[in-house]
C-alpha cells in the first residue's frame, strides 16, 4: 500500500510538470526606448559613454565647508532616514519572497474534552460518557511552483526592494543638491551684504558732499534729499539680505538635520567646479539617475505580477502531511501506539471564483502598462532636466562676461558723473542714476555667479550624480 501511494504521488508530480508547457512564464526584457533619441535637444550629442554623473560628490565639490555639511548630511537628515526604514521593510518583503520556495510547518498541542449525551447513538452504550484526549500535532504543506509563479512573486519582491534601493539613492542625490545650492545662496547673499554695506558707507559720505554742494549754492535741498532717500534705500536693502541670510541658515539647518544655527562658510568668490560637463549618452540614465532606475524596477515588478495573475488559471499542485501523537490518556502520548500520520497531494484547478483571477489578471495587466507609461514619463522628464540645466549653465557663463564689463562700466559712469558734478558739469540725477545702476550691475554680476553655480549642481543631479 506504501508502495502504490508513493507511486501515485509521483505520477501526480509528473503530470504536473507535464502541464507546465501549456505555461511558461515570461523573462523581463527592457522596452525598446525611442525617448532616448535626441534626449538632450544639443547639437553637440554626446558618443562617449562616461558621464559626469560617475564623479563622486567628494571629488566634484571642493569646497571644506560644503563637503563637511553634505557629510552630516547624509548622515542626520530626517527624509534620508526616512528612506533607510522604507529600505528596510522592502529587504524584509524581499526575504519573504526567497522564502517562497520553503514548505510551512506549524505544530501545536491540544487537549479535548467531551461529554456525550446518555441518550445519543453512542452514549446510551458507554457507561462512562466523558472523554479526555490529548493530541500532539505536526503540520507540513507545500507547494510546488509548476508555473513559475512562486519565482515571478520572488522576483516582483526583489525588483520592488531594488526600487526601494533606487529611492533611497534618489533622496541622496536630492539631498546634496539642495545643500550645495542653500550654500551657493548663503555665499551669494554674503557678497551681495558686503556690496551693500560698501554702497552704505560711499553714500553716506555722499551725503556730506551734497550738503557741502548745496551750502555753496552749486545743488538745491531736492538733491539733498534725493541722496539721503538713496542712502537709505540701501540701509533697507541691507536689512532685506540680513534677513534672507537668517532664513536661507535655518533651511541650511533642517537639510542638516539640526535646530537653526549660523554656520561657517568661505567666500563666492572662490568657488569654482572644475569637472568637465560630460553628459554621456542619453542611455547612461538608465543606470545612473535613480528616479529611472526606480521606475524601471517598478515596471520589473508590474511584469512579473502579470506572470503571478496569469498563473493562477492553472491547476497548483500542493503535498500536505500531517503527523503526532493522539491518546485518551497523557501518559501514554509518546508511545508508538499513539502515532498517526497522513499525506495528501492534490491538483487544484480553479472552475468558478466570482471573476476574481480574471480581474487580477486584467489589473496586473494595466499596472504593467501604467508602469511602462511612468517610466518612460520619467525618462523624458530626465532629459528635459539635463537640457535645462546645460542650457543655463551656458547660457549664464556667457552672461558673467557681459555682467563683468557692465558692472567697470557703470563703476566708471559714476566716478565721472561724482567728478563733473562737484565741477558744476553735470546734475545730480545723473549721479543717483549712476549709482543705483551700478549697484544694481554688481548685484545681478554675482546672481549670475550663482546661478552658474546652481545649474553646474542642477546638472550634475540630473544626469544622477551623487548617490554613487
Amino acid at each position: 500500500m506504501r508502495k502504490q501511494s508513493l507511486y501515485n504521488i509521483v505520477l501526480l508530480l509528473g503530470a504536473s510538470f507535464v502541464l507546465t508547457s501549456c505555461f511558461v512564464a515570461k523573462e523581463y526584457e527592457r522596452p525598446a526606448l525611442q525617448e532616448t533619441e535626441a534626449l538632450y535637444r544639443t547639437d553637440n550629442l554626446p558618443t562617449d559613454s562616461l558621464s559626469m554623473a560617475e564623479v563622486s560628490w567628494t571629488t566634484m565639490f571642493t569646497d571644506p565647508y560644503l563637503k563637511q555639511y553634505i557629510e552630516e548630511g547624509l548622515q542626520n537628515n530626517i527624509d534620508v532616514r526616512i528612506a533607510l526604514q522604507q529600505l528596510a521593510a522592502a529587504e524584509a518583503y524581499a526575504l519573504q519572497g526567497k522564502a517562497g520556495y520553503f514548505p510551512t510547518l506549524s505544530a501545536g498541542a491540544s487537549i479535548t474534552h467531551q461529554e456525550l449525551s446518555k441518550n445519543s447513538q453512542f452514549g446510551a452504550f458507554l457507561a462512562d460518557t466523558s472523554t479526555d484526549q490529548f493530541d500532539l500535532t505536526a503540520n507540513l504543506s507545500w507547494e510546488a511552483d509548476i508555473w513559475g509563479k512562486i519565482r515571478s512573486n520572488k522576483r516582483a519582491t526583489q525588483a520592488a526592494y531594488l526600487q526601494s534601493v533606487a529611492g533611497h539613492q534618489a533622496v541622496k542625490t536630492q539631498l546634496i543638491s539642495s545643500i550645495a545650492i542653500a550654500y551657493y545662496n548663503l555665499l551669494a547673499l554674503d557678497t551681495q551684504l558686503e556690496i551693500t554695506k560698501q554702497t552704505i558707507l560711499t553714500r553716506d559720505s555722499s551725503v556730506v558732499t551734497i550738503k557741502a554742494l548745496k551750502d555753496a549754492g552749486q545743488v538745491t535741498q531736492v538733491a539733498v534729499d534725493q541722496n539721503i532717500a538713496q542712502y537709505n534705500n540701501a540701509k533697507a536693502l541691507q536689512i532685506d539680505l540680513e534677513t534672507a541670510i537668517f532664513k536661507m541658515e535655518n533651511t541650511l539647518s533642517i537639510l542638516l538635520g539640526k535646530g537653526p544655527q549660523e554656520f561657517e562658510r568661505s567666500t563666492l568668490g572662490v568657488q569654482d567646479i572644475d569637472e568637465d560637463i560630460r553628459l554621456g549618452v542619453p542611455a547612461t540614465l538608465l543606470s545612473n539617475r535613480p528616479d529611472v532606475m526606480a521606475a524601471e524596477y517598478g515596471l520589473i515588478q508590474s511584469f512579473e505580477l502579470t506572470n503571478v495573475a496569469r498563473s493562477n488559471f492553472y491547476p497548483s499542485l500542493k503535498l500536505t502531511a500531517t503527523g503526532g501523537f493522539q491518546s485518551l490518556e497523557l501518559d501514554k502520548l509518546l508511545s508508538a501506539n499513539s502515532l498517526f500520520a497522513s499525506l495528501v497531494g492534490g491538483l487544484t484547478q480553479p472552475l468558478f471564483n466570482q471573476r476574481k483571477i480574471k480581474t487580477q489578471n486584467e489589473v496586473a495587466i494595466a499596472q504593467k502598462e501604467q508602469a511602462l507609461l511612468q517610466f518612460k514619463k520619467i525618462l523624458l522628464v530626465a532629459g528635459t532636466e539635463v537640457s535645462n540645466a546645460l542650457y543655463t549653465y551656458e547660457a549664464e557663463t556667457k552672461k558673467i562676461e557681459f555682467r563683468e564689463l557692465e558692472v567697470a562700466a557703470l563703476k566708471n559712469a559714476e566716478a565721472n558723473s561724482e567728478e563733473l558734478l562737484k565741477n558744476g558739469y553735470a546734475n545730480y540725477l545723473d549721479l543717483l542714476t549712476a549709482r543705483q545702476s551700478a549697484l544694481s550691475a554688481e548685484l545681478n554680476s554675482v546672481d549670475s555667479k550663482l546661478q552658474q553655480l546652481i545649474a553646474m549642481v542642477n546638472l550634475y543631479e540630473a544626469l544622477g550624480g551623487g548617490w554613487k
